[in-house]
């Protein structure tokens, strides 16, 4: 089952084509990759699945929904998880999860026993009321993660949600991932840590707006005779024509 499909998705500013007719599918609970130096076009490629920018032309589907025709449905499927966190330091942990069940739409009858079950998963109990702006970066990670997929999205998206946390922080952040995977959400995530595409079931490389690799790690490796994802990206990489 496909959660994701994209055919010659494009976006176009003026003259300028951010995003050049790419075309993939990710599957129901995989973990997917999606890399890309600074301005090859990832981050405008995501917020077209993610309902916030429209197509200049191409077709695509998040959650069986048309990203064109139904952003809105689109939104209402995913979970987002940015590298600022979206969290509100001036509250405590349990607000902060709260206020992202009402937004996301879960039943209030429903929010406090999910908040416990969670605060229990992550071993918060004892920061249950602990202002978010007194968390280390790591946890404060964790919570965000919590945060977007509370209301069991079929789909999170993740926008280098690793950045500037240590790598003990990150390795724990991807058990979290790994969890999520497990639960049938399906994890479609940018990340600048090589090591990071590792992790993921399959990875596609995007270069000036196109997509110009993609299979899982194992794989890609392989077909460039590289022993390292970092290798294997630092060649296409070079091919760049942009800045």
């Amino acid at each position: 089952m496909k959660a994701i499909t994209a055919h010659n998705l494009t976006k176009r500013f003026g003259s300028f084509t951010a995003v050049d007719n790419i075309s993939f599918e990710v599957r129901k609970g995989e973990i997917f990759g999606f890399l890309g130096a600074n301005g090859a076009g990832k981050t405008t490629a995501m917020r077209m699945l993610c309902g916030l920018l429209i197509p200049t032309s191409g077709e695509g589907q998040v959650a069986g929904h048309d990203i064109y025709s139904n952003p809105e449905q689109v939104k209402a499927s995913i979970g987002y998880m940015s590298q600022k966190f979206a969290l509100y330091e001036d509250l405590k942990v349990w607000e902060n999860l709260r206020l992202y069940g009402g937004i996301y739409g879960v039943p209030s009858r429903e929010i406090d026993e999910k908040i416990d079950a969670l605060l229990k998963r992550l071993g918060f109990e004892q920061e249950k009321n602990t202002m978010v702006r007194s968390l280390p970066l790591g946890w404060k990670q964790k919570l965000a993660f919590s945060a977007a997929i509370f209301h069991e999205p079929q789909i999170v998206f993740l926008d280098e949600p690793t950045g500037g946390v240590d790598p003990a922080a990150r390795r724990q952040f991807w058990e979290l991932i790994y969890d999520a995977a497990d639960r049938g959400i399906t994890v479609f995530v940018t990340t600048h840590y090589m090591d990071e595409a590792e992790y993921c079931d399959r990875v596609s490389i995007m270069v000036d707006g196109r997509i110009e690799a993609l299979d899982s790690p194992a794989q890609l490796k392989k077909n460039f005779a590289a022993e390292t994802m970092d290798e294997v990206f630092q060649r296409l990489a070079r091919k760049a024509q942009r800045t």
